[in-house]
């Protein structure tokens, strides 16, 4: 009950103060953080929650399930289709080089044993989706941009899944539940694929039977209703929840897209208030304690995967792009670590593999520095493209849509949005 209450005024607050935030530096998801912390055992110890705490691993789980959901929704398929080399280039260029250079760096800085810094490489390559969409969700952002980050984050957990599984049973003696092999894994994306999309299919063929259908005010809980009976499914069979969580959305509002429409209000109330419960959860377990056990190499360690390994790996990787120098600056400096992290994370602090918790310690510091520093900087990077645009100062490449035509500047300022769907057309 106390960690209700506190969540209720934490709530109170952030909804009271969100007028400013959006118009400013001021975080709602930091100030969830910091208050988890300031109840936690670290100060008040009002609530008292630990790493292997099931509360912890449910949170982050829903949180991440409920954003990867509502973020496939806003995947349009024919946008895709036209404009799916720059995704491919972040998550098949971008996303190794990230994993690599953050294993050199875990190794040599702070020297843990080659197999756990891959580890840690493979927990912290994925961009997290619940913080790209706060720059994802904002409409003076360019298209192509928002389309880029929100496939890449909403994909990469799903790659990274795998990796993670395997290098946990290659560290050495793992937990029963922590041991996998290649063939359950690769089971377990395929499962939550299909379940993905083929329960979206099967929803939207019962709403079409003459004798069935959504009354209006209901249509919203259509979607929610398949979103928790794949959530159960996924739990049940062992399938892979996030992969599932994004293809299911991205099938559901493509062929309903009058019900993707509908849900949407209530679905992004829905992933903010899971991100929410979980940032509180996961800030109860930012204690001094945690922080002093990293070393100083962590800590460097852990500002170079910030400013140096996601900036690097993605600027490489739109190399040739026709992005503007802007717009590769944002994608890049745009690379949070949240709630997948967390999981993976978890995963590794469980599993009882040598060097777990030297590996945990880095993975939580640094989500926590992540939250900070990407949770606070969405609106300034957001302002320096609707600055530009209110000023009349052209991009480089943004008068080009992505077939390469030609736009004026005048049509492009003029021409009404009609998606916000990531499509790069007007």
């Amino acid at each position: 009950m106390v960690l209700i209450a506190v969540f209720g005024v934490a709530l109170l607050i952030a909804v009271l103060v969100s007028g400013l935030a959006a118009r400013s530096v001021l975080s709602t998801s930091l100030l969830f953080l910091v208050a988890g912390a300031i109840v936690g055992d670290g100060a008040f110890g009002l609530i008292h929650i630990t790493a292997d705490s099931s509360i912890v691993a449910v949170t982050a789980d829903l949180a991440l399930f409920a954003v990867l959901f509502t973020d496939g929704m806003h995947v349009s398929f024919p946008a895709l289709r036209s404009a799916w080399r720059n995704p491919a280039r972040a998550l098949g260029l971008g996303m190794p080089l990230a994993f690599v250079g953050m294993a050199l760096i875990t190794h040599f800085l702070v020297g843990l044993d080659w197999t756990t810094s891959f580890l840690v490489g493979a927990v912290l390559a994925p961009t997290d989706p619940v913080f790209a969409s706060a720059l994802v969700g904002r409409k003076e952002v360019p298209a192509r941009l928002r389309q880029l980050l929100n496939v890449e984050s909403g994909i990469n957990d799903g790659l990274a899944l795998p990796v993670v599984l395997l290098l946990i049973a290659a560290a050495g003696p793992a937990s029963g539940e922590a041991q996998a092999s290649p063939s359950v894994i690769a089971a377990e994306l395929v499962g939550g694929l299909a379940l993905g999309v083929t329960l979206p299919l099967v929803v939207n063929g019962l709403v079409r039977l003459p004798a069935l259908g959504a009354e209006p005010k209901l249509q919203p809980l259509l979607p929610l209703a398949t979103g928790v009976i794949l959530y159960a499914t996924c739990h049940l069979t062992h399938a892979n929840p996030y992969l599932a969580a994004f293809s299911a959305g991205a099938v559901l509002t493509s062929v309903s897209p009058d019900c993707g429409r509908a849900f949407e209000p209530l679905g992004e109330a829905v992933a903010e208030l899971s991100k929410f419960a979980a940032l509180l959860v996961f800030g109860a377990l930012l204690t001094p304690r945690l922080f002093g056990d990293l070393s100083v190499g962590g800590y460097v360690a852990v500002v170079l995967a910030i400013v140096l390994v996601r900036p690097a790996s993605l600027l490489i990787s739109l190399v040739g792009t026709r992005f503007a120098r802007r717009e590769k600056l944002a994608a890049a400096w745009f690379g949070p670590k949240g709630f997948a992290s967390v999981v993976y994370g978890l995963l590794v602090l469980q599993s009882g593999i040598p060097q777990g918790e030297e590996a945990y310690t880095l993975i939580a510091v640094c989500i926590a520095f992540s939250i900070a520093a990407h949770s606070s900087t969405d609106v300034p990077v957001a302002r320096l493209f609707d600055i530009e645009d209110l000023v009349g100062i052209p991009d480089d490449d943004d008068r080009h849509d992505e077939s390469g035509e030609k736009q004026t500047a005048g049509a492009a300022r003029s021409a009404p949005r009609v998606k916000e769907d990531g499509d790069a057309r007007t």
